[in-house]
């Protein structure tokens, strides 16, 4: 098997990961907000390049920029994201306060994971099918035996399988999450 669909695949997990991160369970996370682009300066910035964020109790988001010049841009980008949370300047700082969800929310937002989930998986299985091609050529150009095609490509399903379990896992927990708010 070779590394580079051992990379896709873990690329595809590592990126499921921060997507299942921006999904809010009622919770106060850092994840929230960190990838929201501040355009400060003329230049688009992550918000967790120009401020710290802090959770500080289970509903509350504290964003601290090192700048305080920011604070209007900062607040600005928070406001368009959308959050469904509305910023509170409260001198060099914004608190943000995650309000409590919904069932209806709640199941919605599993149904979102659920989508997300499966073109995770989606993903995982055609680096799969991508490799199973690539050996199967090799062993049509006789550049591989029968039997060692065979070893990768059972090398392979164990990697698609663990990859997929790793998803399935990691989508199960953040439903749990969601779910008990």
């Amino acid at each position: 098997m070779s590394g580079t669909v051992e990379e896709r695949m873990g690329r595809a997990v590592e990126a499921f990961g921060k997507d299942l991160g921006g999904f809010r369970t009622g919770r106060a996370s850092a994840s929230l907000v960190e990838h929201i682009t501040v355009d400060h300066y003329g230049a688009k910035t992550p918000l967790n390049q120009m401020a710290g964020i802090s959770v500080p109790e289970n509903t509350l988001l504290v964003v601290q920029p090192w700048d305080p010049s920011a604070i209007p841009a900062i607040e600005k980008a928070l406001n368009n994201a959308q959050l469904g949370m509305t910023p509170a300047v409260d001198g060099n700082i914004i608190r943000l306060r995650v309000p409590s969800m919904t069932e209806e929310r709640r199941k919605d937002l599993v149904k979102q994971m659920g989508k997300r989930t499966e073109e995770a998986r989606i993903e995982i299985r055609s680096a799969r099918r991508d490799e199973q091609e690539a050996i199967k050529k090799l062993e049509k150009n006789k550049e591989i035996g029968e039997d060692d095609a065979r070893r990768r490509l059972e090398a392979l399903q164990k990697a698609t399988d663990a990859k997929t379990a790793e998803i399935d896992r990691m989508a199960a927990s953040k439903e749990r999450e969601v779910l008990e708010g």
